[in-house]
């Protein structure tokens, strides 16, 4: 007689080896995507530091005609 296997066992067991995979490639690689995008962050990483902000340049690109 065979043993079926535990469904709810094995899915702790994928979502733990998952974890665990997560975790050997962020120490490996680093983090790939940051939690945060440039525009969120209040210290301008995503900005050239000095530079006007993304607005400003906006408008010094409009053209003439498009006031």
């Amino acid at each position: 007689m065979s043993e079926k296997p535990n469904d709810d066992r094995s899915a702790e067991d994928d979502a733990s080896r998952a974890r665990a995979e997560r975790a050997r490639l962020a120490r490996i690689f680093g983090e790939v995507l940051p939690e945060t995008t440039g525009d969120e962050r209040s210290d301008g990483a995503g900005a050239e530091s000095g530079g006007p902000s993304s607005d400003e340049w906006l408008k010094q690109q409009r053209p003439p005609h498009y006031f």
